[in-house]
């Protein structure tokens, strides 16, 4: 199985060089997967209404946030977005002890922009994914491509006030409540022993499977990870660690330029571009702390930060969405509507994106005629 990364990056007071949360996420996704970034505004539904999301329908509620996400341009959910309240969210795929089910659910991707729709704050936030998890549970493959790859979400959210890390194994879950400071996330589990809430049976399952001794202090991710992980775990370990380093770096002087510096590091590998893999979009986000004064989010909608700029966007009352981050659209012949799925490919590239890319070869070019 090829790599597949992403990390993510929170920062607060005092990490923060001013009253600001910062967030930071790299998408890391197939290397010829396009990622649109796409606005919806708030909307009211009738009440008991369904929505359909990647590969299942949900109960819809009745009123949903404005959103703005940057989504895999073939699915419905999000790799991470924001919503008009400020609050924003990324997630991380994981492999725990507990199995991932073969079974078509909702994707951590949909679970991202439920939670974005249905959210006023950060911590109302985790009760929305953790509430969708119990009811509906998580999986379906998360690329398009015939071969699948399945697999748990791990999740960073975070408003003007707090951050929270929501992590899962299946339909278990324990959340960590962070008001200070920086934390990162990649893909591996993380939270130790610094437990704001969890699953009620998360402890009892672990004891039922042989995990826990019931005695020994409960460590969430020493429990539930993996004893011989995939090598693609053991790479996030290092990308973990990095991440740790750099944000330590700028503790007490993070701003948002820190933040694309991070994003942007080639040798941390979380400016991904390898094994067939790749950062395919990159969002940075400031809430200031003050209801006062506007967040901005400023996203790439192109693949590799490091060569890419980062266009801003304010939630406002005169939002229009911009056709050239939009994909095509294939209806009912799109290859992830038909079954089986994914059994064909279609361009789904957008204009920024194709002259991106152009804009790309010609450099490449020039440098070899050179």
């Amino acid at each position: 199985m090829p790599p597949s990364s992403c990390d993510c990056f929170v920062s607060l007071p005092p990490a923060s060089i001013s009253p600001f949360v910062i967030f930071g996420k790299n998408s890391d996704r197939p290397r010829d997967e396009v990622q649109e970034v796409v606005y919806y505004p708030a909307a009211s539904h009738p009440r008991g209404s369904k929505v359909t999301c990647t590969f299942i329908e949900v109960e819809q509620v009745t009123e949903t946030l404005a959103v703005l996400l940057s989504c895999p341009s073939w699915l419905w959910g999000a790799e991470m977005g924001a919503n008009e309240k400020g609050v924003c969210i990324g997630n991380e795929a994981v492999w725990t002890k507990e199995p991932v089910s073969d079974s078509e659910a909702l994707l951590g991707m949909d679970l991202v922009r439920l939670a974005l729709e249905r959210s006023p704050s950060a911590q109302q936030a985790v009760q929305v994914i953790t509430e969708l998890l119990e009811h509906y549970g998580q999986g379906g493959s998360c690329m398009e491509d015939a071969e699948s790859l399945k697999y748990h979400n791990t999740f960073m959210l975070c408003d003007r006030s707090e951050a929270y890390v929501l992590e899962t194994a299946g339909c278990y879950w324990v959340a960590e409540r962070i008001v200070e400071g920086a934390r990162n996330l990649s893909n591996q589990l993380s939270i130790a022993t610094h437990v704001w809430r969890e699953h009620p049976q998360l402890r009892s399952h672990a004891l039922e499977q042989g995990w826990w001794d019931g005695r020994e202090e409960f460590n969430f991710s020493v429990v539930y990870s993996l004893e011989k992980q995939p090598i693609r775990m053991e790479a996030a370990k290092a990308r973990y660690r990095a991440g740790k380093e750099l944000i330590h770096k700028q503790e007490g002087k993070m701003d948002v330029q820190s933040m694309m510096n991070i994003l942007r590091d080639k040798n941390s590998g979380i400016c991904m571009d390898s094994g067939g893999f790749r950062s395919t979009s990159s969002m940075v986000s400031v809430l200031p702390c003050s209801h006062h004064l506007p967040c901005i989010h400023l996203l790439t909608v192109t693949p590799d930060p490091s060569r890419s700029i980062y266009k801003p966007f304010v939630f406002s009352p005169h939002v229009a969405q911009v056709p050239w981050v939009l994909s095509p659209t294939f209806g009912g012949s799109d290859p992830v509507k038909q079954t089986p799925r994914f059994q064909t490919k279609v361009d789904r590239r957008h204009e920024l994106y194709k002259q991106h890319q152009k804009v790309l070869e010609e450099s490449e070019h020039n440098k070899v005629q050179k």
